[in-house]
């Protein structure tokens, strides 16, 4: 199950909650009980290993 990172608007605090993709979002703080969470969305990083992934790879040119 994935991890999502939330963010009270209210009192600024943020939580980690495992959800079920299919889950309904969390909309009330469990530390003030105000409905002003929201979904925080942060950049996934993503590493290539192995053969054949490098920077310099680049498509052919064609004539």
């Amino acid at each position: 199950m994935p991890l999502y990172v939330y963010e009270c608007t209210a009192c600024s605090k943020r939580f980690e909650f495992f959800q079920h993709y299919t889950d309904d979002p969390i909309t009330v703080c469990p530390d003030c009980q105000t409905p002003t969470l929201r979904k925080v969305w942060q950049p996934v990083t993503v590493h290539y290993k192995g053969n054949g992934f490098y920077v310099t790879d680049k498509k052919a040119a064609q004539t």
